[in-house]
């Protein structure tokens, strides 16, 4: 986003704005509670963390099996016999597959059954499953053959982390069944291999297999991920761990004086555009569960969160405050990065809390008793911004904001629209009336995981909340009570902080560990090497990965389920190829159960230092979800770290995988392509874009088609199916005004590449784009007005 003020508009301002459970049940509940396991009722994790299947052993009785991924501590089977009478068991493990058998069935007898099982300490309750008795077996569907379904396979070791290679049995109870299998993750089928003899599994591995039988119906697809060199077991860690000097811990019992005295210490030092904006200052506050009566202005590289396991455990009798803080502002809130808002409720002093932000700048997992405030108090320009997991009871209003995205939300009213305003799940969202008002909205947002993140007990003791899969969610996960999902104890967790080296985090990684990284500037000499399946990488208050040495900051095997949130990757002064990779080349499994989470992970080349690197961030992994990130090229920064030569990066994204979604994808500045897609079945709610500002003339900037420029947003040429909503590009080509961009958004011309509302600007009429998108739309106009475009084709 561009360091001086916008010219000046006139500016708008706030408008109108099941049956009784079992003695045996119970029981095992409440030592549950007692351990401090959680789980949520009709929530599981992905279907490939085990297998299931129920078979006839004899006329008269039925055998259910159910085999965990992951060694678990017991297993209970809750079962209706045609609907009535709901029975209870601790199931019988046999070599880690449990079991259990019922009697008294006759032909007809239809079994509803479900699982509740431990995993690492958490539990979690699986979906229902139908059998019926006389008609074969079930591997959790309903049947559909004549003869039944054919039972599920099962592995034998089971999925996980492992240090050498594996040797791994698939076996079926249903008699005469084929096994056909894969190792790339994809569904098996009459072409795959037929399984013979054990599989060798050298390498990091998704294996999938399917059993058939002439008369029955195929078996369900049995699944499990195997992680090859890592130990599976991460050394005992604290649950009550130092989080060093930089994370502030404030309690209830502690008087409001001192808090706030803390809070405008480390502002007055995190607060100023000039000097903190490329600083290596960096803070996280954390509330424990309770009310505070205080004022928390948020500055730069600045973290505010509660930390009780829902927003109303901590309240803020006050406000948490961004604003155009600064003379050297100018009342322009463009340049308030890198600060975020979570997990806590707001009693605003006045009736609204103000957020006035630009980019990097999160507000999730907030409940505010009124009114919020997107824009600076002084009606100047702001260029944010994101909510997520939100509710509002009053008004948002965006008034000057030029672009916002709101997901999984709900307000009481909206008010305002400059540019592009977007809304996916969110209760109480205006209706999609793109270009005027410049509103779109969709009802539901497809697929959805909230992030995780760091909560405290009854006892005192730290966890991480894993929120649950959503798909077609609307409003906040917390809505009716809690937000579904599973938590860890700290104790799974490698805390990171001063004095930690890629040496050491790696090998808490290869230790079986997940990261808790605090806030700080951690340069590495060796990548980050995430293999092992539903890893978290947790950072607060803007932990920065620096790579020195012109290495990939971070690279992600294509496993299930890694939750990235809260990073911050800092181009090193030696190019590096990419900063985050999420799969290697050519990765091919599905993970559409456990999908790969990119949260609020963001990305810098130069402002700091003349990073360099080719590409931010590089998604090859299939079904991931890139939820919140700001790949920026900088702009403006310290002396001697920005020019066309001197902080240089050719592309922000790459998409490869298929079924990737994005929801809320700011991306500005990069030299080629900012968004190139690749991969099929891609969606894309809301984008932003300001294309590079120092291009020197046209003949450096030529893309490979021979058109001027380079498009922000490029589709493959090979893609059939790709939709996207809510896209907006600005061009400001401040070095040399004669400098075009064809057009902003280049795509494929097939009925399944769909876009919806998207628009161009030309910042004061420095610069221009000929088209919106393709051949379609205007030229950008001479007075900061959008060219948009409705829908394409």
């Amino acid at each position: 986003m561009r360091r001086t003020a916008l010219p000046r508009r006139t500016r708008p301002h706030p408008g109108r704005g099941r049956p009784a459970v079992a003695l045996l049940a119970v029981l095992a509940l409440a030592l549950a509670g007692l351990l401090g396991l959680t789980g949520t009722a009709g929530t599981a994790l992905a279907a490939t963390d085990y297998t299931q299947s129920a078979t006839q052993l004899s006329a008269s009785q039925a055998q259910i099996s159910f085999t965990p991924t992951t060694p678990a501590a017991y297993v209970d089977v809750h079962y209706l016999v045609n609907g009535a009478n709901q029975q209870n068991f601790r199931m019988a493990n046999n070599a880690g597959t449990w079991t259990q058998t019922v009697s008294s069935l006759g032909t007809g007898t239809v079994l509803e059954y479900w699982f509740t099982y431990e995993k690492s300490g958490p539990q979690y309750d699986t979906p229902h499953f139908s059998y019926t008795q006389g008609g074969g077996s079930s591997g959790g569907g309903t049947g559909g053959g004549t003869g039944g379904q054919v039972a599920t396979p099962t592995f034998s070791p089971a999925g996980g982390t492992f240090t050498t290679a594996q040797s791994v049995t698939i076996a079926d109870t249903t008699a005469g069944a084929t096994i056909r299998y894969t190792l790339d993750g994809s569904t098996p089928t009459a072409a795959s291999p037929q399984y013979t003899a054990p599989v060798t599994i050298a390498a990091t591995a998704t294996l999938r297999a399917v059993a058939t039988k002439s008369g029955l119906t195929d078996s369900a697809v049995a699944a499990a991920t195997y992680t090859i060199g890592a130990t599976g077991s991460c050394p005992t860690q604290s649950d009550t761990p130092d989080f060093g000097p930089n994370v502030h811990i404030f309690d209830p019992s502690m008087s409001s004086a001192t808090i706030q005295a803390q809070l405008d210490a480390q502002f007055a030092q995190m607060k100023s555009t000039s000097t903190a904006q490329f600083s290596n200052n960096r803070v996280a506050d954390l509330y424990k569960p309770g009310v505070y009566n205080v004022e928390d202005n948020v500055g730069f590289y600045t973290s505010v969160a509660g930390l009780g396991q829902n927003p109303g455990d901590v309240t803020i009798n006050g406000d948490v405050t961004v604003d155009a803080f600064n003379a050297e502002d100018q009342g322009n809130a463009t340049q308030n990065f890198w600060r975020s808002a979570e997990n806590l409720s707001i009693n605003p002093s006045s009736g609204s809390d103000r957020w006035g932000v630009a980019q990097a700048a999160p507000f999730r997992r907030i409940d505010v008793h009124g009114g919020l405030q997107l824009y600076p108090a002084s009606y100047g320009w702001a260029s944010g911004g994101y909510i997520a997991d939100t509710r509002v009871s009053g008004q948002v209003a965006s008034v000057s904001q030029q672009q916002w995205y709101t997901r999984d939300s709900s307000m009481g009213s909206w008010a305002g629209g400059v540019w592009n305003m977007v809304f996916s799940g969110t209760v109480g969202a205006p209706a999609t009336t793109f270009p005027n008002p410049p509103e779109t909205t969709l009802a539901t947002t497809p697929v959805s995981r909230d992030v995780p993140y760091l909560y405290i007990d009854g006892s005192g003791k730290y966890r991480v909340f894993l929120p649950a899969l959503r798909t077609n969610a609307s409003g906040p996960s917390w809505a009716g009570g809690s937000t579904p999902g599973t938590s860890l104890p700290m104790s799974r967790f490698y805390v990171v902080k001063a004095g930690d080296t890629a040496a050491t985090i790696n090998a808490a990684l290869a230790g079986g560990c997940n990261l808790f990284v605090t806030p700080g500037v951690y340069h590495l000499n060796q990548t980050l090497n995430v293999t092992r399946a539903d890893t978290v990488v947790l950072g607060i208050g803007y932990p920065t990965f620096v790579p020195d040495n012109g290495v990939n900051a971070m690279q992600v095997a294509d496993v299930d389920g890694v939750r990235l949130k809260g990073l911050l990757f800092d181009a090193g002064t030696t190019n590096s190829a990419a900063l985050l990779t999420v799969g290697p080349a050519g990765s091919s499994a599905a993970h559409a159960a456990d999908p790969t989470t990119i949260q609020d992970v963001f990305f810098r080349i130069g402002g700091q230092i003349a990073g360099k690197a080719t590409s931010s961030l590089i998604v090859n992994s299939s079904n991931a979800i890139i939820d919140h990130i700001w790949a920026w090229r900088a702009d403006h920064g310290n002396a001697g770290t920005v020019g066309w030569t001197v902080n240089t990066a050719d592309n922000g994204v790459i998409v490869n995988g298929n079924n990737v979604e994005a929801t809320g994808l700011f991306v500005e500045h990069y030299q080629k392509y900012e968004v190139t897609w690749n991969g099929q079945n891609g969606k894309t709610i809301f984008f932003q874009n300001e294309m590079p500002y120092d291009v020197p003339n046209q003949a450096a900037w030529m893309s490979p088609t021979g058109v001027n420029g380079y498009a922000a947003y490029k589709v493959g040429t090979n893609v059939t199916t790709h939709e996207a909503w809510g896209l907006g590009s600005y061009c400001y080509f401040n070095v040399n005004p004669a400098v075009n961009s064809y057009h902003a958004f280049e795509v494929p011309n097939t009925a399944g590449v769909k876009f919806h509302d998207l628009l161009t600007v030309s910042l004061g009429n420095v610069g221009t784009i000929t088209h919106v998108i393709n051949d379609t739309g205007a030229i950008t106009a001479g007075t900061t007005v959008p060219s948009n475009v409705v829908s394409y084709p």
